[in-house]
């Protein structure tokens, strides 16, 4: 939990299925402004990949490739804006969005942060390492695999493996991975929190409810948390 928050239960509502669309195709436009072609833009290749993997139309997959790289008459710019705070009981947070609208991300921060503390600009990065972190599955030696596949570390856990790269070397030790046994479930840039917290089971629920409220925010791209 300590790289990347996921709401429990997630997939299985369909709500909750449109608000993954939303997501993924933000990811897409934003990563098709530095091209078009995933042969030469691995940030891209790396979001059809994930919007593939959960079934997104090929119609909408193009038609967001091409309104990212600027291909149709319709123009929207979304820019990538990060929050820090603090969930209850102290818990750091860093919370990256995605907006048209800076000014109504920052007041829809100010309302989800409430029961928390949200914190200036490096008021709790300073705590976190900026990785490449691949998720995966498999039945093969993950340790082995991350050696071979060039990652720095790895965390094994109920839904499978996740990968820690140096960010220059996510691109390749995603593409190396399925060679020593690991199906790529998502791979993305993003943050490990140093020193995770370790929470009671009452403590850890307070925490848990805050943290879906908050990734009701549509503009709300990713969430990583600093819990053990």
């Amino acid at each position: 939990m300590g790289a990347q928050w996921k709401a429990k239960h997630k997939s299985a509502a369909a709500n909750a299925k449109g608000k993954i669309f939303t997501k993924l195709t933000r990811e897409i436009m934003v990563a098709a402004r530095s091209g078009a072609d995933p042969d030469m833009n691995p940030r891209l290749r790396m979001a059809i990949e994930a919007a593939r993997k959960a079934s997104m139309t090929r119609d909408t997959l193009e038609r967001a490739i091409k309104k990212g790289a600027g291909l149709l008459d319709e123009v929207v710019n979304y820019e990538l804006v990060t929050y820090e705070g603090f969930a209850p009981h102290q818990v750091p947070v860093i919370v990256e969005c995605l907006t048209d609208n800076k000014n109504r991300t920052a007041s829809g921060m100010r309302v989800a942060f409430r029961g928390g503390q949200l914190g200036n600009s490096g008021s709790v990065s300073w705590d976190f390492d900026y990785l490449g972190l691949i998720e995966a599955e498999g039945s093969a030696n993950a340790e082995e695999a991350a050696i071979e596949a060039g990652a720095q570390d790895l965390e094994e856990h109920d839904e499978g493996v996740t990968f820690y790269t140096d960010p220059k070397d996510l691109d390749a030790v995603s593409r190396a991975l399925p060679a020593f046994g690991f199906e790529v479930l998502s791979a993305k840039l993003g943050y490990k929190a140093k020193n995770p917290l370790s929470l009671g089971s009452d403590a850890l629920a307070d925490v848990e409810a805050w943290l879906e409220k908050l990734d009701e925010d549509d503009d709300v791209q990713e969430i990583y948390v600093g819990l053990a």
